[in-house]
């Protein structure tokens, strides 16, 4: 019989869905510096979960892409867009991210928007393309666009005051309390930011959505994750190297 040549079948990536569903309390790595050898090596540690951080972070395209090329078939990789704009969700998208994660969002249009940005028609208005999601053919990019997760960031008053309509969006995947522009947002008020937290963390849980939430360091992380959210940032990359160096040069000078 003459060899038929094999369907390519390539894995298929992890997903933010799978490991919602697992019901577990989860740890988020987060990366800034733009570099995928870091966050290869970060990844080694095997967080739950780990954000690449376009908004604020060093990442060009290119490296972003080369990161979640090496780690998306054993964690999902969450990418803090720059922006809710058609381009910016499909570029993470398209780069294979599990996730996208929307800043600054502060009403319920906003985030339908962030959700049509993210899915192909009919469901949205994602163009169709990518290197990654066109693999295997065209129909496995549309099956392939059903695992993604769109994440909104509650970081300000408004997003505060509007969480409950925010939360009710049909299609959003999770919400995630940005800590540090809200704490902006509210000026240091004392004991407003845990009321804030509270209140996002109990719109989502009332809708069926995973809350999670940016924390400082891995004493932070546990104490957010004992308050009830789903997922917190256990380490950043800045602060694990500059925390690596400050303390190996103060045990020399010791």
């Amino acid at each position: 019989m003459p060899n038929r040549p094999e369907v390519f079948d390539p894995p298929k990536p992890k997903t933010l869905h799978e490991l919602f569903a697992t019901g577990r309390r989860l740890s988020c790595a987060w990366f800034s510096v733009g570099s995928a050898t870091l966050f290869e090596i970060g990844a080694a540690a095997r967080p739950d979960l780990a954000v690449i951080d376009r908004q604020h972070g060093l990442w060009d395209r290119g490296a972003m892409e080369a990161a979640i090329g090496l780690v998306r078939y054993q964690l999902p990789v969450v990418v803090r867009v720059a922006e809710n704009s058609a381009h910016a969700i499909a570029e993470a998208l398209d780069a294979g991210a599990a996730s996208v994660l929307v800043p600054l969002v502060e009403s319920a249009d906003e985030a339908r928007r962030a959700v049509a940005h993210g899915r192909y028609p009919p469901f949205g208005a994602r163009s169709g393309g990518g290197v990654r999601p066109l693999l295997a053919g065209l129909a496995a990019m549309k099956a392939d666009g059903e695992r993604i997760s769109i994440g909104v960031m509650i970081e300000t008053v408004a997003g505060v005051e509007q969480v409950e309509a925010i939360a009710a969006v049909q299609g959003l995947g999770y919400l995630f309390v940005g800590t540090g522009d809200l704490a902006l947002s509210r000026n240091g008020a004392p004991g407003a930011i845990e009321r804030d937290c509270s209140r996002i963390l109990a719109a989502a849980h009332a809708h069926g959505l995973p809350c999670g939430i940016f924390t400082g360091d891995e004493a932070d992380a546990c104490a957010q994750l004992a308050n009830g959210f789903d997922f917190a940032v256990v380490a950043n990359d800045i602060d694990v190297v500059r925390g690596g160096f400050e303390r190996a040069v103060a045990a020399l000078r010791a």
